[in-house]
């Protein structure tokens, strides 16, 4: 019961985070002068937003482009790689026992049943637990292309309900499947095409 009330007030106030993100870049909008300091506040913001499953952190990143222009796209871009890796470390920094407390706590039993079932294996054996619960032309991309996938699954339309980008990284991280040096790159790569189109629209 306590973790789920700790799970309610850290997305009461992440939303509440974003509120006040909102109320921020709407000043910028209406023409007052803006700080540099409030700026690289506003995006450190926006890389924790984009960090926390389910929360549309994304929608401030696009709301200051659309303010600023193109010329923000770049620090957007790079807030969003920051956020994006910070939500993988955390991943990995949970241990399997308590990622399978929080599952239980919200009933997702048979999820946190796998859990129970892949902890004590290591990555490899985790891998061929996969192999052996995928059906066979799922295997190649689930498996040996897992980090095309990833890359694939982070600019999916729709994925906030695999918890947005945040969330899937943070399973990514949990998993132990996914290394730092490939998740970083897939990453950079994953999340490029927006911020360089709308940079380039405007030089």
């Amino acid at each position: 019961m306590g973790r789920i009330v700790l799970l309610v007030a850290i997305v009461w106030l992440a939303h509440r985070l974003l509120e006040w993100s909102n109320l921020q870049t709407s000043a910028l909008k209406s023409g007052e002068q803006i700080r540099t300091a409030m700026l690289i506040l506003l995006l450190l913001t926006y890389a924790v937003l984009i960090a926390i499953p389910f929360i549309p952190g994304v929608e401030l990143g696009l709301a200051l482009m659309v303010v600023e222009g193109g010329s923000i796209a770049p620090l957007i871009y790079l807030s969003t790689v920051l956020g994006l890796l910070l939500a993988y470390a955390a991943g990995r920094w949970i241990s399997a026992e308590r990622l399978r407390n929080a599952l239980a706590d919200v009933r997702l039993r048979k999820a946190a049943a796998l859990i129970d079932r892949i902890a004590p294996l290591n990555p490899q054996e985790r891998l061929l637990f996969l192999q052996s619960r995928l059906p066979g032309r799922a295997t190649a991309l689930a498996v040996r292309y897992r980090y095309i996938l990833l890359g694939l699954l982070v600019n999916l339309p729709g994925n906030s309900v695999l918890g947005g980008g945040g969330g899937i990284l943070l399973i990514a991280g949990c998993s132990r499947l996914f290394g730092f040096v490939g998740t970083a790159l897939t990453v950079l790569v994953a999340v490029l095409p927006v911020p360089l189109a709308i940079w380039a629209s405007s030089m």
